[in-house]
């Protein structure tokens, strides 16, 4: 199998669906890198492929992309421990491993948005069998989360955020989003189970990353450098190689840096920095991370 194919997968009571793209020259001789790539909220697998873009970029690196999501009214995560959710992305894993030439050592997990808050969120579940995690905007250092290991991350975030604002709260545009249950907007139901468990924290993005460096046993103090125009990275030294980075973008909205796909809906997310790019850094990342 090569190329971009679609397949329905139901586990945990749920019933949804994955896309799987693979390199062309995938054998089975040769187990291959995974990343899950999760979708934001009110977003499909289809929508994230095209933001991420992931999939085009492992199949020219030589990495599995895999898409998935939940059929619901409305798209999300229930990021709550011990989920519907959680257990189907879980499952999933198990699945693909199964039935793709999977290195399980270099299994990971990137999310957007809502999709970053479970990414978040698995690496406190499944840490055992998640090598590292990518989160844009939106880490999340859950409270209550004690992982069987310490799992390393790389963050990535816009300073002008207007739905998962870099000082935290919630934004304004996140609360105009469409409930989950598809009547009214988020706005309208605060205190509901559900946005609950889409969006658990509300802390700014550099205290998230200091938690979750402090989970991990990193410095307490980062290392702040320059890496591009309008673009620093705050990075925690950390024992076992256990790496906690945020990329802070000046200026940019709820995107994913290098996002082509992402210019057309400016007037929604906001400004989308092309002086880095999110695949190739997270990438990088994963490749110095296996489990």
């Amino acid at each position: 199998m090569q190329g971009q194919q679609s397949f329905d997968f139901s586990a945990a009571g749920e019933i949804g669906s994955y896309i799987v793209e693979m390199p062309p020259a995938a054998s089975v001789k040769d187990p291959l890198p995974l990343i899950i790539d999760l979708h934001g909220y009110s977003e499909t697998a289809a929508i994230q492929a095209s933001f991420s873009a992931l999939g085009s970029y492992g199949s020219t690196h030589g990495f599995i992309t895999v898409t998935p999501q939940v059929n619901k009214a409305v798209q999300y995560w229930d990021i709550t421990p011990g989920s519907a959710d959680q257990k189907f992305l879980g499952d999933l894993i198990t699945h693909l491993t199964q039935t793709l030439c999977v290195d399980k050592h270099r299994v990971f997990v990137a999310g957007y948005s809502n999709g970053a808050f479970m990414a978040s969120a698995l690496a406190c579940t499944y840490a055992n069998r998640i090598a590292a995690v990518a989160t844009v905007a939106g880490i999340q250092a859950p409270p209550g989360c004690h992982p069987a290991r310490p799992v390393p991350v790389v963050a990535f975030h816009g300073t002008a955020d207007p739905f998962v604002p870099y000082q935290g709260g919630i934004g304004p545009a996140a609360k105009s989003l469409p409930a989950p249950n598809g009547v009214g907007t988020l706005g309208s139901h605060p205190g509901s189970k559900g946005v609950k468990g889409i969006s658990a924290s509300t802390l700014p993005i550099p205290i998230e990353e200091a938690r979750w460096a402090a989970r991990n046993g990193c410095s307490k103090s980062p290392k702040t450098s320059n890496v591009a125009s309008g673009v620093t990275l705050i990075a925690y030294s950390c024992p076992g190689h256990a790496t906690v980075e945020l990329y802070r973008e000046s200026g940019d909205g709820h995107i994913w840096a290098g996002s082509q796909a992402m210019v057309a809906i400016e007037s929604v997310v906001g400004k989308t920095t092309f002086a880095i790019s999110a695949d190739q850094l997270m990438w990088t990342f994963f490749v110095s991370h296996p489990l």
